[in-house]
């Protein structure tokens, strides 16, 4: 399981930077413009050179409307600014026809550029809150729009957690599908280290947070600590083994 981490701007970047043997992945976003809000052009530039070059560096569009051409010129952007991950909130799709078209827009815009390239696209898991596409839709929007992995996260953050939303159960299908498609499956919404026994034990691929390595759990006061960051890590690779050992033991 990959560790995704979501500082918000380049301090919180540089702090990252220190515990960079501890995650995979530095995720560019802007949490006071949503779950998913979008950074600028030059925050993600300026994120990328001050973490190590053998991390990558994602970049979330937005919690996007339904918007096809807006948005496949924003993906761009966000690739052609440094980022290797392109992840695109589908808050404004209410059906899976639109979102696959947002999709193989935002798709053809990126890989004609750069073909190596990850696009996302992400739901949420609390989609009846806001009236978009299902969760569980999600892994076949993402197939049929060329897309290389589905996300869910939760649209308000009012406290209420991934699983508050999706239950594990629900959650592990979503992965069974996600990976029958041949995608990564990616999960997040205010996840925390008592997650982890049943995150990777449903086969996640990649975990995302912030809050639960920000000071004090808050993802908006608080700020992202390197040894928070380690200590997370520490508890996804004991859960790793202990999952492993468990298998071998079947």
């Amino acid at each position: 399981m990959l560790l995704l981490i979501s500082p918000d701007g380049v301090e919180e970047a540089l702090e990252c930077a220190k515990a960079a043997e501890h995650l995979d992945i530095v995720d560019v976003k802007k949490p006071d413009e949503g779950s998913l809000g979008a950074n600028y052009p030059w925050v993600i530039r300026e994120i990328r050179g001050a973490v190590p070059a053998d991390k990558p560096v994602s970049a979330t569009v937005g919690d996007v409307p339904y918007k096809p051409g807006t948005v496949a010129q924003a993906a761009l952007g966000a690739a052609v600014s440094g980022a290797t991950y392109i992840k695109v909130g589908l808050y404004g799709c209410t059906t899976p026809d639109q979102a696959i078209e947002v999709m193989s827009g935002v798709v053809r815009a990126v890989k004609d550029y750069r073909p190596d390239a990850f696009v996302v696209a992400s739901g949420y898991a609390d989609a009846h809150r806001i009236g978009c596409v299902n969760p569980l839709s999600l892994p076949d929007i993402a197939r049929r729009s060329g897309s290389d992995a589905a996300m869910l996260d939760t649209a308000v953050k009012d406290g209420s957690r991934l699983f508050d939303h999706v239950p594990p159960a629900a959650c592990e299908e979503f992965v069974r599908l996600a990976h029958e498609a041949g995608l990564l499956a990616a999960l997040a919404g205010s996840v925390k280290v008592e997650d982890l026994a049943t995150l990777t034990r449903i086969g996640t691929d990649i975990v995302g947070v912030r809050g639960a390595v920000c000071e004090g759990g808050d993802r908006n006061a608080g700020r992202i600590q390197p040894r928070l960051v380690a200590a997370f890590r520490a508890e996804m690779d004991r859960h790793a083994q202990e999952h492993a050992t468990s298998v071998a033991a079947l």
